[in-house]
């Protein structure tokens, strides 16, 4: 079955970039000229996703606004000749079918993960990390979901992580399959010691799920902070059947951590075809004074 769904969680309070996350969800924060969940809502739809269910929480209205039109901001473009603004802003809307839910109690990756369950149905899906803004030519969820079509299991996009950071992530036991993808057959959340480190690959921000996820979600008790974690459910996956996993080309950035956003801030900028060689000769004189 073709996937053509996707979720994005953005419930997440975005503790790790306080004070901007105060008022303004980290899905927001914008790099160079648009907002990190519109990159990562572009990355979806390039890989040929067409509905997308963003989970928010209370005060993230803001997302669902950026998504929608806008007739009064939409109106004054027009009036005053902007065409191209204008042609941005209505785009913006167009880009997927776009459907909200909120997740009314923060339990967790896992827990958002299942409320998306009567928007799936009985398909395969897409899960993008609203932390993770992932820059490549070849969309990382793209190469997931066809990893997916090829060998039919559920997909982590994984990267390798450098041992004195796998505490943070989740560490898999992965054997090659061919080039670049990997089979999975086990997982853990947060390894606590060496010996429960199965490789110093771990899962970086984008999956592929086969529906049967939610019903293992519903029997995953709270793990790692508490919470219910999708990793927890997805290592029922992998042990029971194996996953895929795919060490994704692109560059990705963590908008969960200030130097993660001032990083993609200026690597974006120096890419972009009208800011990128003014950008670059004001770097420059930056740089000559340190």
């Amino acid at each position: 079955m073709k996937v053509t769904k996707a979720v994005i969680p953005a419930a997440g309070l975005g503790t790790r970039v306080l004070p901007a996350t105060k008022s303004m969800p980290k899905e927001m924060l914008t790099i160079v000229d648009k907002p990190a969940i519109q990159y990562i809502v572009e990355e979806a739809v390039k890989s040929g996703i067409t509905d997308i269910l963003i989970i928010t929480n209370r005060g993230k209205g803001i997302i669902e606004d950026h998504f929608d039109r806008s007739p009064e901001l939409e109106q004054r473009l027009s009036d005053t000749g902007k065409t191209d603004m204008y042609n941005q802003v209505v785009d913006i809307s167009r880009l997927a079918n776009f459907y909200f839910i909120r997740q009314k109690e923060t339990k967790g990756l896992g827990h958002a993960v299942n409320c998306a369950r009567s928007f799936v149905g009985n398909e395969p899906f897409a899960v993008l990390y609203g932390d993770d803004v992932i820059i490549g030519d070849d969309p990382a969820c793209g190469q997931l979901i066809r990893a997916y079509e090829k060998f039919g299991k559920s997909v982590v996009g994984i990267k390798s992580v450098p041992e004195d950071a796998i505490s943070k992530y989740s560490s898999l036991k992965v054997d090659p399959i061919e080039n670049n993808i990997f089979n999975c057959t086990d997982m853990v959340e947060k390894p606590r010691t060496k010996e429960e480190v199965l490789s110093y690959y771990s899962i970086l921000g984008r999956c592929v799920l086969t529906p049967d996820i939610f019903d293992i979600l519903d029997n995953t008790e709270p793990g790692a902070g508490g919470e219910i974690q999708l990793t927890d459910a997805m290592r029922t996956l992998a042990r029971g059947g194996g996953m895929i996993g795919v060490d994704f080309t692109g560059k990705r950035y963590d908008m969960g951590d200030k130097l993660g956003i001032l990083q993609a801030t200026v690597e974006i900028a120096l890419k972009n075809p009208t800011l990128g060689e003014p950008f670059k000769e004001y770097l420059k004189t930056i740089v000559s004074t340190l």
